[in-house]
């Protein structure tokens, strides 16, 4: 029995694993805020999340009796972060698209967005422990 693998807890797994994932591409775009030609990249999952999730409401879903079978309608599932290089914008003289302001304005945003989902994972493990307990 696996008493943390509801969906609830697994968007909130990949809602990490997004942000970790965020901070890397942000810390890359400002260790090449200097670099000539260089396009900055970023991260998109909690739009692709809603989305999904907003999708998987309102759609017919085919049951399924075996997991060999096809999926039949939308998933329900979590979708993974992706990366998108910005190819198309420029800052400088030498086509470098990445303003370290704005990047660190995005870290910042980011770590917040991760200790929400730290707070919130924790806060489901403190439910369960208090349901195990009886407390």
């Amino acid at each position: 029995m696996n008493l943390l693998n509801n969906s609830s807890f697994q968007r909130l797994q990949s809602g990490l694993d997004a942000a970790n994932l965020r901070n890397n591409v942000i810390a890359n775009n400002i260790a090449n805020v200097d670099t000539p030609h260089f396009k900055r990249s970023e991260v998109s999952f909690e739009s692709l999340l809603k989305k999904e999730m907003d999708g998987a409401q309102l759609s017919l879903q085919g049951r399924r009796t075996d997991p060999r079978h096809f999926v039949i309608g939308p998933t329900g599932g979590i979708p993974d972060a992706s990366v998108m290089k910005d190819g198309s914008s420029s800052m400088n003289n030498n086509q470098n698209n990445v303003d370290a302001d704005r990047e660190m304005s995005l870290l910042a945003e980011n770590q917040l967005r991760y200790n929400s989902y730290i707070q919130a994972v924790n806060e489901q493990i403190r439910m369960m422990r208090t349901a195990i307990e009886g407390r």
